[in-house]
């Protein structure tokens, strides 16, 4: 997207040290570690909300540990560095009405509450991670596309601005993390299947559109 601020830390290296040396990371690096750990330990909690109860259900007891897990290692991160990292504050249906109207009333079946969460709450991590590593997403871009977002999954809207479009491409994009995951842990996870199959396909067709 051309951001200002993308090469601020290299996270190249902040990968690196993080495994191999962690008491070496400076604390910029240390900061932009703890405040991505921290967004993807406040993630899915919200995230399974948006989507069918047995879903929730059926992922709230993991995803509890995974946010346990993840602080564990920010603590260790930050107590290091000497420094502090906050979590984002994801949002919830009951949080959000879209085109005037409660956010889930328009959305039904699991793929369309899966692009409409992701298309939210991914923007929402994404804005908080790239403050943290000083990359400068123009404000007025984070609203548009949260407005224009909301409206295009789960309300009227018929399609997204150009720039818009193309930033949803990019943070669709996790369809690659998600199978590079299961490979690196040998899961050969049916749900990580599906999660990725849906996110490679939405980012295709905006590419598409």
């Amino acid at each position: 997207m051309g951001f200002a601020g993308v090469d601020t830390l290299d996270s190249d290296r902040v990968v690196r040290r993080l495994r191999t040396a962690p008491d070496e990371l400076t604390p910029d690096e240390a900061r932009s570690v703890a405040a991505t750990l921290l967004a993807d330990a406040a993630f899915s909690e919200p995230y399974c909300e948006w989507l069918p109860t047995w879903y929730e259900l059926a992922l709230i007891a993991p995803v509890r540990y995974a946010d346990w897990r993840l602080r564990r290692v920010v603590s260790a991160v930050t107590d290091r560095a000497s420094v502090t990292a906050t979590a984002p504050r994801f949002s919830r249906p009951t949080d959000v009405r879209i085109d005037g109207a409660p956010a889930l009333s328009r959305v039904s079946g699991f793929r369309e509450r899966f692009l409409l969460a992701d298309s939210l709450l991914h923007l929402e991590w994404f804005d908080h991670v790239a403050a943290a590593d000083g990359i400068e997403v123009p404000t007025d871009l984070v609203a548009r596309t949260r407005e224009e977002s909301l409206s295009y999954y789960g309300g009227e809207r018929d399609r997204l601005s150009p720039d818009v479009r193309r930033f949803q491409r990019h943070l669709f994009a996790d369809d690659r993390w998600v199978r590079r995951v299961d490979e690196a842990y040998g899961l050969d996870s049916r749900l990580f299947g599906l999660w990725e199959r849906l996110l490679r396909g939405e980012r295709r067709r905006l590419r598409d559109d």
